[in-house]
């Protein structure tokens, strides 16, 4: 037996309470150190574990993997939830229901369960310590709830401890303190939202049983407007119905998934369901269908189209799910940018399964008889005058400190690998230009400490939290520089702003139809695959860059790729109807 000396005591987060006294650490994850606390974890004799998905391809084949275990647990939820409720639906119905939340779940569980089996796998583990908590208290109530848990270290801490607890392979011991509970914000009703309320009740008096149901479409009020017109009906103010229900009866989950064919993993997923799945598909199914009947939407919609509420309106969800029992098509707006660009994503996924047809921005699928392409959605016109723009744009990317669900990114701890990159990108440049650079925080920073990790790195940067609208930021920038792959970029490209892109491409890895595209935006020097490469450029390019912009050779690069991937049509709402009216036929 080894010597407690060479045996570590693990902390799967951030919650300083169960970390021991006096002891040795392993951090299962940098999600576990926060850099607002490094006066706490600096000093503490201890080591960070590798990220199981600095593999890439290991991420990629466990994507494939989960995938199909999704679908698997899918089967089987259909079956056993049409049990429960005493109803016959169709895996696609539930697959509307409960998709998002079941495959981010999946995704989540196994990243945990995975760190976990690794450090056990490679280190001698002495014991963990687990706060006590009530199972129910972690229930989610809706799709909504679930998604502010899962940034939570509370909730995190709790899943970890039911799969040690599960797996029996981990000593624990607990601290009798309570884990503690995010609150809710409540929200008070604005004078706005009261008018709006009042309009949307004096509209939908001319709504007609068979209208289109469009919510959420991402359109501007024009085009949604021109494609009310092309229907011919009149249009409607909609908004997301909220449910609060927080009843939970166990009895109700004491049911089980399990077979013997199962795998570890397998085996904690499927056993993990029945208490975690949200209260609002269990016990409050009944009033969720209540609800969504009960809605003043059109009895027999010609077709529903959302590009959001999809995602996170449940809702939204049971109304569609039943609709589309019925015969009536879905029609899905690409929700941003990443689309047709990054190597996989379950969201995208699950977006094209559910529909009838998906609408991109431009890319569409060789063999694919659902992915069309309509042009850019969101659009927005900004006066720019070049002239007087100075300064350099840096807008930062931003994911959970764990990851959530999965696409070709920087997740989890790489983030640290990704900030990394920005530093090194803004030392490189001249002073000149460094003073001139803003660099735009995501509003939500999930624990990352990012603007405090700026100013420490750069003490007299200017940094904006992102408080304001970006696309004003836009209007005043010199150049936009874009370090992650997503809708930014797109945008200031369509609004044809001075753009360079940088990330790493062992991050934000790129489907193959993708590559040729990225391949002439890097030779004329838009795209860049390292830190260093895109300093260089902005700095060749700084004393006239609407020179460089506005050259031949980018603008042929730049013509080809917006039409693929952020094109700007004025016949965008023409576009829409004639697909909506083709999936009617």
């Amino acid at each position: 037996m080894k010597s407690d000396l060479n045996r570590y005591y693990l902390v799967t987060t951030a919650d300083e309470r169960t970390w021991p006294k006096e002891k040795k650490i392993i951090f299962l994850g940098e999600w576990c150190k926060r850099f607002s606390r490094k006066s706490e974890w600096s000093n503490i004799n201890s080591k960070v574990l590798k990220y199981h998905w600095d593999d890439r391809n290991k991420l990629e084949n466990d994507f494939i993997y989960l995938n199909k275990i999704i679908e698997d647990l899918l089967e089987l939820l259909t079956n056993k939830l049409n049990e429960i409720h005493n109803e016959i639906h169709n895996k696609e119905y539930w697959r509307l229901i409960i998709g998002p939340w079941l495959g981010i779940f999946t995704q989540i569980v196994f990243d945990r369960w995975s760190s976990l089996n690794q450090a056990i796998s490679n280190n001698e583990i002495e014991k963990t310590i687990i706060l006590k908590n009530d199972v129910s208290r972690f229930v989610p109530n809706d799709i909504n709830e679930f998604m502010g848990l899962l940034i939570e270290d509370s909730w995190n801490h709790f899943i970890y401890s039911e799969i040690i607890k599960k797996e029996d392979k981990i000593n624990f011991v607990y601290n009798q303190e309570e884990i503690k509970y995010s609150k809710k914000i409540k929200y008070n009703t604005t004078i706005k939202s009261f008018l709006k309320k009042i309009l949307q009740n004096i509209l939908i008096i001319f709504q007609k049983k068979n209208d289109a149901f469009l919510i959420t479409t991402y359109l501007n009020p024009i085009n949604e407007l021109k494609l009310n017109f092309k229907l011919k009906q009149i249009p409607q103010i909609r908004s997301r119905v909220e449910i609060n229900y927080s009843n939970i009866k166990l009895e109700r989950r004491n049911w089980e998934i399990i077979n013997d064919f199962d795998n570890d993993f397998e085996r904690v997923i499927k056993s993990l369901i029945p208490n975690q799945i949200p209260k609002i598909y269990v016990e409050g199914y009944s009033l969720l269908k209540y609800v969504a009947n009960k809605q003043n939407w059109p009895y027999n919609p010609k077709f529903i189209f959302t590009s959001n509420s999809h995602y996170n309106d449940d809702v939204f969800n049971a109304w569609t799910a039943k609709k589309i029992e019925s015969g009536t098509p879905l029609l899905i707006g690409q929700h941003g940018g990443y689309y047709g660009i990054g190597k996989f994503s379950f969201i995208e996924n699950h977006e094209i399964n559910i529909s009838t047809r998906f609408l991109t921005w431009g890319w569409t699928e060789i063999n694919s008889n659902k992915i069309t392409p309509v042009g850019m959605l969101k659009t927005k016109k900004i006066k720019i005058d070049y002239s007087n723009n100075n300064s350099l744009l840096l807008v930062q990317h931003i994911n959970p400190r764990q990851s959530y669900h999965l696409f070709s990114s920087a997740i989890s701890s790489q983030w640290l690998e990704y900030l990394n990159d920005q530093f090194q990108f803004v030392e490189k440049l001249p002073q000149a230009i460094k003073k001139e650079i803003i660099v735009r925080l995501h509003p939500k920073d999930y624990g990352w400490d990012s603007a405090l990790r700026w100013s420490n790195k750069f003490p007299t940067i200017n940094i904006d939290k992102g408080k304001y609208s970006i696309h004003k930021q836009l209007s005043k920038t010199k150049i936009y520089v874009s370090t992650y792959n997503a809708t930014t970029f797109l945008e200031s490209i369509s609004l044809d702003i001075p753009t360079v892109i940088f990330w790493n491409p062992n991050h934000w890895e790129l489907r193959d139809s993708a590559i040729p595209f990225f391949s002439e935006l890097e030779e004329v020097g838009i795209f860049h695959r390292n830190p260093e490469s895109a300093a260089n450029h902005v700095y060749v390019i700084w004393e006239d860059v609407v020179k460089w912009w506005m050259s031949d050779k980018v603008r042929v690069v730049l013509i080809k790729f917006k039409k693929n991937y952020c094109n700007v049509t004025k016949s965008l709402a023409t576009n829409i109807y004639n697909i909506a009216i083709d999936s009617i036929n």
